[in-house]
C-alpha cells in the first residue's frame, strides 16, 4: 500500500514537474519576443527595460514591423518561364501560374542593414524630409592660397626661348643644314623648359604675340600673375579659361578679378599642390610681387544627376541613401557619389532620376536600420 501511494506521488511530481517546464519554455519564449535597444547602439538588445550600458540612454521597445508587401510583377508558367501573365491563370494542365515580385521591394540593398518602415506620423515627430534625386547644374568654388608671382627663372626661360628662336628665324632658310638643326633644337628645348615651368601652348604663343606680357613677372604692372597652389583632390577641376577673384588681407573688402591661364603639369613634391597661374587685373597697381593672396576659382562641374549631401551617409566603407518606396518604407541604397559642392553631391551609381531621398533625420532611420539588421529584418 505505502509502495503504491510512493509511486502514485512520484507520478504527480513528474507532470507537475513538466508542467512548469513547459509554462517557462513558453513563457520565456513569449518574455523574449519583447526585446529593448538603444536608439544610438542598436546592435546593443535586452529583454527588459533598462539604460543602455555604452552611452546611458533609455532602451526603447523594438515594435513589431508588418511583413513588407511585395509586389507582383507578372505570373509566369510553371513548366515554360518563357511564358508570362499579367494576371494570376492556370496553365493546360490545371497548375496555377507562379508570381514573380520586384525584388527590390522585398530585400534590403546593403549588408548590414534592413528596410524601415515608418508610419506618416512618425515621419512628421521626427522631421523628416526627403527631396528628389534630379539633373542639376553643379559649381564649385575652389579655394587656395597663393601669392603675387615674382618669378625671375621663368623669365629667363622666357628670354633665352625668344632668342633662340630668333636665331632660328634668321638661319633656317639657310643652306647649312646642321646649324639649322642646332638651333632648332635650342628652340625645342627651350620649349620643353617652359612647358615644364606650367606654361600652356596658349601662352607659347602669346610670348611671341605680346612680348611685353611677362614683364609682370618681375615688377607689378596693370596685371600680375598669381600662383594659386590648388591641393591634389581638387586639382581634377581646376582649368584654364576659369575666372577667379582675389583677395588680400591688406585690402579688406576689395575684390581683384582674374583668369586662369594655365595648371602646372607637375605635383610639388613638398606640399602635394599643383600651381595655377592666375592673370589679374592690377588697378593702381595695388598687388605687390610676393604679396600673400586669397584665389576662389569658379568651377562648373556640369549637369549631373545630384542629391542633397545631407542625403549621403558615409559610414567609412561606403556612401549609403535612404530612398523612400511608397509612403512608409525606406529602402537603403548603396550610392557612389562624385564631384559635390557645399548643397548637392553628384551621384554616379545607385540612383535614378525622380526617386525621392532621405534628407534629414538619416542617423535615425540609419540606426533602425541597423537594428532590423540585426534583429533579422
Amino acid at each position: 500500500m505505502n509502495r503504491n501511494i510512493l509511486i502514485t506521488g512520484l507520478i504527480v511530481l513528474a507532470l507537475l514537474g513538466g508542467g512548469m517546464v513547459t509554462y517557462r519554455h513558453f513563457h520565456g519564449a513569449h518574455a523574449r519576443t519583447e526585446i529593448y535597444y538603444c536608439p544610438m547602439h542598436p546592435d546593443y538588445t535586452s529583454g527588459s527595460p533598462g539604460d543602455c550600458p555604452i552611452c546611458g540612454m533609455h532602451l526603447v521597445k523594438r515594435e513589431k514591423a508588418a511583413p513588407a508587401q511585395r509586389k507582383v510583377m507578372f505570373y509566369r508558367n510553371p513548366m515554360n518561364p518563357a511564358i508570362t501573365s499579367k494576371v494570376p491563370m492556370k496553365d493546360e494542365m490545371g497548375m496555377d501560374y507562379l508570381p514573380v515580385y520586384d525584388d527590390a521591394a522585398g530585400a534590403a540593398m546593403v549588408a548590414g542593414r534592413g528596410t524601415v518602415s515608418l508610419t506618416p506620423e512618425k515621419q512628421r515627430m521626427i522631421g523628416l524630409k526627403t527631396e528628389k534625386a534630379a539633373y542639376r547644374p553643379l559649381f564649385r568654388t575652389v579655394r587656395a592660397s597663393g601669392k603675387v608671382a615674382y618669378d625671375p627663372d621663368l623669365y629667363r626661360a622666357i628670354s633665352e626661348y625668344r632668342e633662340s628662336l630668333a636665331a632660328y628665324e634668321k638661319i633656317k632658310a639657310g643652306s647649312w643644314q646642321e646649324a639649322i638643326d642646332r638651333a632648332k633644337a635650342v628652340v625645342d628645348s627651350s620649349k620643353l623648359r617652359l612647358r615644364q615651368l606650367g606654361i600652356s601652348g596658349e601662352q607659347l604663343d602669346s610670348i611671341n604675340t605680346d612680348p611685353g606680357r611677362y614683364d609682370n613677372l618681375l615688377l607689378p604692372e596693370d596685371k600680375v600673375w598669381i600662383y594659386a597652389q590648388i591641393y591634389e583632390y581638387e586639382s581634377a577641376s581646376v582649368k584654364a579659361g576659369q575666372k577667379a577673384s582675389i583677395t588680400s588681407s591688406a585690402y579688406p573688402g576689395r575684390e581683384f578679378s582674374g583668369t586662369v591661364r594655365s595648371v602646372d603639369p607637375i605635383f610639388s613634391e613638398e606640399t602635394r599642390t599643383l600651381r595655377a597661374r592666375i592673370e589679374t587685373d592690377n588697378p593702381g597697381r595695388e598687388l605687390r610681387s610676393e604679396m600673400y593672396v586669397e584665389a576662389a576659382i569658379k568651377t562648373n562641374l556640369g549637369t549631373v544627376l545630384a542629391v542633397p549631401v545631407s542625403a549621403v551617409l558615409n559610414t567609412g566603407e561606403k556612401e549609403i541613401a535612404f530612398v523612400l518606396k511608397g509612403e512608409d518604407s525606406f529602402e537603403p541604397r548603396e550610392v557612389r557619389t562624385g564631384g559635390r559642392n557645399d548643397d548637392y553631391a553628384e551621384i554616379i551609381s545607385g540612383l535614378r532620376a525622380g526617386e525621392k531621398v532621405v534628407t534629414t533625420a538619416n542617423f535615425m532611420i540609419d540606426s533602425e536600420s541597423r537594428m532590423k539588421a540585426a534583429l533579422g529584418n
